[in-house]
């Protein structure tokens, strides 16, 4: 089916997400008939290359949005809260990347290769998961079809990236500074980042657990529409620079074979299997970055419960976890 052109904004186009979102609407080729960039009024007046002709950012505003079709937003939850409602009102579909509307009963949380059949229930705004949950689910649901997720525990190996382009400098600069035997300075991170790891994303709950590590528990029941299953999050900030890396473990209800898991992943949307550990074939964030596809190995029995696997995933989390799940949500819509 042809896809009708659309009048398609960007919103917080400048970033890491938002540049990665107008690049993933060019290599897809999405039918866009008028292109609109906006951004804080830092970054007024820059000009950002889509199919071969330069488009001038613009300001944020409240009349921003008229004629627009598809809004895709990475702007951040607060200027979300505020301006995606609007652009709904004017008339736009909102594919919001912030957290602000995930859990809002109302909006549809998706992930294409496993509940599309959702975004037909919006009302103006479509939400996109959080970027570790994403690649989680792409991985588990096919499985979870087969012989249904009892109980799922997960550490995650986050890079910089997830931060924006501030954990990415951050890095960089404070690499570069280690080397030159000058001090570290922190900023985006409560410690250093530089060959170090950080069991803290985000701010602590009351309990113990952090809003990123809520958020796979709570995005996962949503998206799987199983809101029985049980969930137990550790998410690591880690000193890699692009690409999400997960070590999951999963209790089904019934057996599944890691051969027939194998097979089952290697056949499942979205998906690569890349698992050969006596030759040292597994997923790694290195070879991820880039890339669409959210890479799944070292598949293999969990000796310690009745129906337990554990996997390897990795993704790219600027890619796949973000500005490429938007697109292909965009593209459900047609």
């Amino acid at each position: 089916m042809t896809m009708e052109p659309k009048n398609v904004a960007v919103v917080g186009a400048t970033g890491a997400v938002g540049t990665e979102m107008v690049q993933t609407l060019e290599q897809r080729n999405f039918p866009v008939k008028n292109l609109r960039l906006f951004a804080s009024p830092n970054s007024e007046g820059k000009r950002m290359s889509f199919k071969g002709r330069d488009y001038v950012v613009e300001p944020l505003g409240e009349d921003s949005f008229e004629g627009v079709e598809i809004a895709l937003f990475s702007a951040g939850s607060e200027r979300s809260k505020k301006y995606g409602p609007i652009a709904a009102r004017a008339g736009a579909v909102v594919i919001d990347n912030s957290s602000a509307f995930r859990m809002d009963p109302g909006v549809p949380l998706v992930v294409p290769e496993v509940n599309p059949h959702t975004v037909k229930n919006h009302k103006g705004i479509i939400a996109n998961p959080n970027c570790s949950t994403i690649q989680m689910v792409v991985a588990l649901y096919p499985l979870h079809k087969r012989a249904r997720i009892k109980r799922i525990v997960v550490s995650t190996y986050q890079s910089v990236s997830g931060a924006g382009q501030k954990g990415i400098n951050e890095l960089n600069d404070q690499v570069r500074a280690l080397y030159s035997f000058h001090s570290v300075v922190k900023k985006a991170f409560p410690h250093q980042i530089a060959f170090n790891c950080l069991p803290q994303i985000d701010v602590f709950a009351p309990d113990g657990y952090t809003n990123e590590e809520l958020k796979m528990v709570n995005e996962t029941r949503k998206i799987m529409e199983a809101p029985e299953i049980l969930v137990s999050p550790t998410a690591v900030r880690v000193p890699v620079f692009h690409s999400h890396s997960e070590s999951v473990n999963v209790e089904f209800e019934s057996d599944l074979s890691p051969e027939e898991a194998k097979k089952i992943i290697s056949g499942a949307p979205g998906c690569m299997l890349v698992d050969d550990p006596p030759n040292s074939v597994y997923p790694l964030a290195l070879d991820a970055a880039g890339r669409d596809e959210v890479f799944v190995g070292r598949i293999r029995r969990d000796a310690t419960v009745k129906h337990g696997l554990n996997l390897w995933i990795v993704s790219d989390n600027i890619r796949k976890g973000a500005a490429l799940n938007a697109v292909q949500i965009a593209e459900i819509l047609q």
